[in-house]
């Protein structure tokens, strides 16, 4: 990949990593469901991607569809609403798999909850090998448990395929002290540790997602999906978003 000046390429800083989508990030600006131009915009990005030798596992939210914990989801039994919002991720996945294969990437879609006739069974060796052979794989139904969001299960599965980072695509450009949208005071950070983000409250992922990371030595990279082309930077380079790591950062 050139970087844009004559003669000077630039590496991939990873060889393998584990992008979460948020599922309102499907939405584009629809106030539900799927905007297809988005979706097909942000395939495009995962392909580009792939074609510089990165090899790519997805996790993606269903909270375009159904999310257990919101107020609709409150009026049904916990275990009820979890299960409703892993088929939603099922759905956003199967979505994706199409805008990949429009893109010419080849993805498969791995799900924790058993349904062989719409997606294969989450098996380690075998989402590895798919890795390897350079198809995208799309892992789905979560952790294929209640009271587990989908950022554990995104961290579990970047742990157990062996990913050099978690990458968290949402709509803000990085971890800020507080809501830049309520805060015009916040401030975004470059690096942070673990241990910054849980002391001090900052929400970057639940806490069970965020101590799997810490305790098993996983970095995580928050960073907007919003602006085009931010996947890309955010493989090859530091410019966009905040790493979180192990060590203390300030």
């Amino acid at each position: 990949m050139n970087s844009g000046k004559t003669g000077t390429v630039v590496h991939p800083r990873f060889s393998r990593v584990l992008l979460k989508l948020s599922g309102e990030v499907l939405q584009g600006g629809r106030p539900m469901g799927f905007d297809p131009a988005t979706v097909a915009r942000i395939a495009s990005e995962v392909a580009q991607v792939c074609a510089a030798g990165v090899q790519v596992g997805m996790v993606i939210g269903g909270g375009n569809l159904f999310r257990g914990v919101s107020e609709l989801g409150r009026n049904f039994d916990r275990p009820t609403a979890d299960q409703v919002g892993m088929l939603a991720t099922v759905m956003n996945a199967l979505i994706f798999k199409d805008a990949l294969d429009k893109a010419g990437r080849p993805a498969v879609v791995m799900s924790a909850i058993e349904m062989p006739r719409v997606a294969r069974t989450f098996v380690r060796a075998e989402a590895c090998a798919e890795l390897e052979a350079g198809h995208v794989v799309i892992f789905c139904a979560g952790t294929g448990h209640p009271y587990f969001s989908t950022d554990t299960g995104a961290a579990l599965r970047a742990l157990e395929t062996g990913c050099d980072v978690l990458m968290k695509a949402t709509k803000v450009d990085g971890v800020y002290s507080a809501d830049p949208t309520r805060d015009v005071d916040a401030v975004r950070y470059d690096k942070l540790s673990f241990d910054e983000v849980l002391d001090r409250g900052l929400g970057v992922l639940d806490m069970t997602a965020a101590a799997l990371c810490r305790e098993n030595g996983l970095m995580l990279l928050v960073f907007s999906i919003l602006e085009p082309g931010n996947f890309v930077r955010a493989v090859m380079d530091d410019s966009v978003g905040t790493m979180v790591t192990n060590g203390r950062a300030s």
